[in-house]
């Protein structure tokens, strides 16, 4: 089961995992777009509406699956939010929104779906973020939503990997989208211009969705711990890690914003 894949990764990697053979399941909050994109899949694909934040919708995803299949080997946490802003502006209830919608959504889903998963030796995906690493400028609650994302998924490996559970953490950089520069253009209007950029003004080529899905199915049948995009990003979280100062300045020679 893949979450947030009527467009963009999580449809990519619902793709993947199709054309691998895998019978997939693709869930998100709004249903039209969502049976446009089983359409474009294929046979291979179910779609079943649901939103993530709502432990009911989540539930009745496990209800659904359950009666349907009766098992599930692999979950993907797809669903998440990005953001631009201030720190210091970014309120109470703007972090609470993406720990919701980044976090909370695959802490909910995972332990909904983790009985089925450990039945055979399954996999759970989390796409976490270059910001599940370092916390560059004015990305406003992002980065502390996608680091909690990262512990967790350390501690799932740690306390359930001796129990066959395979999880796999996804840290990619932006993403190649239609609209680059206009997502954020409200939000951003204070901040510098290259703040408005994909990775907030990281000096980064874009991902190709597809490319990255077809990694990730790879990782899984490894069995990856993690899967940091581009490699470059692990040194510079690994320096940020041993000298916080050298890895700031770093950071912000790295990046436009």
């Amino acid at each position: 089961m893949v979450t947030g894949a009527s467009s963009g990764l999580g449809l990519a990697i619902a793709k993947a995992f199709s054309q691998r053979g895998a019978r997939v399941v693709i869930s998100a909050r709004r249903a039209e777009p969502l049976q446009q994109a089983a359409k474009e899949l294929g046979a291979n694909v179910v779609p079943i509406a649901a939103d993530v934040t709502s432990q009911e919708d989540v539930e009745g995803l496990h209800e659904e699956i359950t009666d349907h299949f009766g098992k599930l080997h692999l979950l993907c946490n797809c669903v998440g939010q990005s953001t631009r802003g201030k720190v210091l502006d970014t309120t109470v209830e703007d972090f609470q929104k993406l720990l919701e919608i980044n976090f909370l959504a695959a802490v909910r889903t995972t332990g909904c779906f983790a009985s089925l998963l450990l039945k055979d030796r399954g996999h759970v995906v989390n796409i976490g973020s270059l910001a599940s690493k370092l916390a560059p400028r004015f990305l406003g609650g992002y980065p502390a939503s996608k680091f909690a994302l990262a512990a967790y998924s350390q501690q799932l490996r740690l306390e359930l990997g001796p129990q066959g559970l395979h999880v796999l953490l996804v840290c990619p950089g932006p993403i190649l989208r239609d609209d680059p520069t206009s997502r954020y253009d409200e939000e951003s209007a204070d901040l510098p211009s290259a703040a408005q950029l994909p990775g907030a003004g990281a000096k980064l080529r874009g991902i190709d969705g597809d490319w990255l899905a077809k990694r990730i199915v790879t990782a899984c049948e490894r069995r990856q711990p993690e899967l940091v995009v581009p490699w470059k990003a692990r040194l510079l979280a690994a320096i940020s890690q041993l000298s916080p100062k050298t890895g700031d300045w770093l950071l912000r020679n790295s990046t436009g914003g």
